[in-house]
C-alpha cells in the first residue's frame, strides 16, 4: 500500500501563488510518475502537471508559464508552485503517483481563487 498525504492548499486571491506539497510513504518500490491533477464541481478530473523518476515534464496548457513541478525522488515527494493563479484555477487538487502500472491518489487539497 502507497499512501499520498497532500498539503499546502487555501484560499488565495487572483494573481496570488500558493504551493501544494504531496508526500508517498508506505510501501514504495519505484515511483515512475508522480503529478498533479484536479477537479472543479461538475466537470471531470484532469491533468494539471506529472513528472517523470528522470525529470521530464509534462503540463496542461492551462498550467504551462505559471505552474512548475518538482520532485524529489529520494523522499518521495512532488510539489506544484502555482503562479498567477486565476478563479478558473479553484478545484480540488490530487497528488498522483504511478507505481507498477497502478495508480495511487491522494485525498485532495481545495484551493480556491477569489477574483
Amino acid at each position: 500500500q502507497v499512501q499520498l498525504v497532500e498539503s499546502g492548499g487555501g484560499l488565495v486571491q487572483a494573481g496570488g501563488s500558493l504551493r501544494l506539497s504531496c508526500a508517498a510513504s508506505g510501501s514504495i518500490f519505484s515511483i515512475s510518475v508522480m503529478g498533479w491533477y484536479r477537479q472543479a464541481p461538475g466537470k471531470q478530473r484532469e491533468l494539471v502537471a506529472q513528472i517523470a523518476s528522470g525529470g521530464s515534464t509534462n503540463y496542461a496548457d492551462s498550467a504551462k508559464d505559471r505552474f512548475t513541478i518538482s520532485r524529489d525522488n529520494a523522499k518521495n515527494t512532488v510539489n506544484l508552485q502555482m503562479r498567477s493563479l486565476k478563479p478558473e484555477d479553484t478545484a480540488t487538487y490530487y497528488c498522483n503517483a504511478n507505481m507498477l502500472g497502478y495508480d495511487y491518489w491522494g485525498q485532495g487539497t481545495q484551493v480556491t481563487v477569489s477574483s
